[in-house]
């Protein structure tokens, strides 16, 4: 169940307290949550609806006010111009660019042991293309950065004047089959981010900043292992605090994710999204980024190659007394 919008809206969603409000209801009810179903507990985590904005009809102000509230809105048509749109087609960028070697992964890249947060394999661009989009194999590309390892692409997208820095040396793609499924976290540097579906169709399900510990997030880490589509209330009560939204995402419609809003993306279809970066103006964000980069991150891996079972043991109970911890605050 979608709680997404298509109606245009210019103004930024709702105000803090209002959203303090839907947590607080959500609260009182975490007894009767429990004994739902899981079907349903996982609707009503997905309380809020996303504004959706035209450039042609609204104009730049209506995303522009987004990025100064730092609060997430849908572009209808932000890449409504992009040759992108047209021009990345497996068979085009497989003829093209084929034979370039690119990094794989798949659904164990959050699993302790020896191949946490890595690649499983690496394989020629036209070979991932054609067993992913064509042939549905359980394998993603993300992060790939074709501002370094296919500059030429640049050409087919516009970098859009909407108040961010972005970086051409930073612009990066993400290729994945149907039905894959990108795990709930949020960035790790703490930047700004539209992403633009070029291909297929996703869902994509938003949380605030604010409900990192409704969300058990593992300390160290970017990561959340709650199901959303199964919520299990009784193992993680304090997701009955947690209110995000739900939208699904057409290809040449963008997403603007402000830093520090947690992110998952299933693939309705086999697709291809790019994503533009920019900075937060925010002190609080890039010391957060360079704090998770250069300390708490590497700090993860290296715990993980010592002793990966205990160590992920150690997150989660200590995600779960934040979890506690959060329920005594909310009804005290």
């Amino acid at each position: 169940m979608s709680h997404s919008t298509n109606q245009s809206v210019s103004a930024p969603p709702a105000s803090q307290h209002a959203a303090d409000t839907r947590h607080g209801a959500l609260a009182s009810t975490q007894s009767g949550l429990t004994q739902t179903d899981p079907g349903h507990a996982s609707e009503l985590l997905f309380t809020r609806s996303l504004p959706t904005v035209s450039l042609q009809c609204d104009g730049l102000t209506a995303l522009t006010e987004h990025i100064q509230a730092h609060t997430p809105v849908l572009v209808a048509d932000l890449a409504a111009a992009w040759p992108a749109l047209t021009r990345w087609t497996p068979e085009r960028l497989s003829a093209q660019h084929g034979d370039k070697t690119v990094r794989v992964y798949d659904a164990s890249f959050g699993k302790p042991g020896s191949g946490y947060m890595g690649s499983v394999d690496t394989m020629p661009f036209s070979r991932y293309l054609d067993e992913v989009l064509n042939h549905g194999r359980d394998l993603r590309m993300f992060l790939y950065n074709i501002g370094r390892q296919i500059p030429d692409l640049l050409d087919d997208i516009v970098f859009p004047d909407v108040g961010l820095r972005f970086s051409k040396r930073f612009v990066f793609t993400f290729f994945g089959c149907k039905s894959a499924t990108t795990p709930l976290h949020y960035d790790i540097d703490m930047g700004h981010v539209l992403h633009t579906v070029i291909r297929g169709r996703r869902r994509v399900r938003l949380f605030p900043p604010g409900d990192s510990s409704a969300l058990y997030q593992h300390p160290f880490t970017v990561r959340s292992y709650v199901n959303l589509d199964s919520p299990d209330l009784s193992q993680y009560p304090a997701m009955a605090n947690a209110s995000g939204w739900e939208v699904t995402i057409e290809a040449g419609q963008t997403l603007f994710m402000p830093a520090g809003y947690w992110h998952e993306f299933h693939y309705l279809e086999a697709g291809v999204g790019l994503s533009l970066r920019a900075p937060s103006n925010r002190v609080s964000d890039k010391l957060a980024g360079v704090g998770n980069v250069l300390m708490r991150s590497p700090i993860d891996r290296l715990a993980n190659k010592i002793a990966p079972e205990r160590w992920f043991s150690w997150k989660e109970k200590k995600a779960c007394r934040r979890g506690e911890a959060l329920l005594k605050k909310r009804t005290a």
